[in-house]
């Protein structure tokens, strides 16, 4: 067997790379980290009776790019991005008129704050969603992003020190 102190070429180091890669997924899912710790906390709602247009000019006031829709308190829905351009621009509607209740999309799962941050990943993966809603005795008390999910996966990286801090 012949031991290379340094790659040879380009597949050596890919294959180091991922290795190092698949390490870092492999501790992070090991680690035991619930959602709690990495969801956004501050969760932004709007009545479902609002418009289109009440709610883009708060997402673009807040910058966030979905909303939770309630009524009487309770999430009744989520209202994304994708939401306006399937259900508003694609189809022509004027934004004006569009009541959220008619676009919103169904909350088709959700988490609670002590779910293991690999289980959140499995439903987001399971129903194709890129914001899961995290509640608490009916309430929704945070969301995970995708976004949450790789600032999380940026921060094991760093600690690992298969990232460096300028990347």
């Amino acid at each position: 067997m012949i031991v290379r102190p340094f790659p040879r070429n380009f597949l050596d180091i890919y294959i180091i790379r991922v290795t190092k890669f698949l390490s870092s997924i492999k501790k992070l899912v090991m680690m035991v980290d619930v959602v709690r710790d990495i969801m956004t906390k501050e969760v932004i709602t709007i009545d479902e009776d609002k418009t289109a247009l009440e709610a883009a000019r708060l997402m673009s006031e807040k910058g966030i790019s979905s909303l939770i829709v309630i009524k009487n308190g309770m999430p009744k829905g989520i209202l994304t991005e994708r939401d306006f351009i399937k259900k508003i621009c694609a189809k022509e509607v004027h934004i004006s008129q569009a009541k959220i209740v008619n676009i919103m999309s169904k909350i088709r799962t959700f988490a609670e704050p002590d779910t293991l941050i690999e289980v959140a990943v499995q439903r987001m993966v399971n129903q194709k969603i890129r914001r899961l809603p995290i509640m608490q005795e009916g309430r929704v008390v945070g969301i995970v992003t995708v976004t949450d999910l790789a600032r999380h996966l940026r921060t094991i990286l760093l600690l690992e020190g298969a990232l460096s801090n300028n990347a």
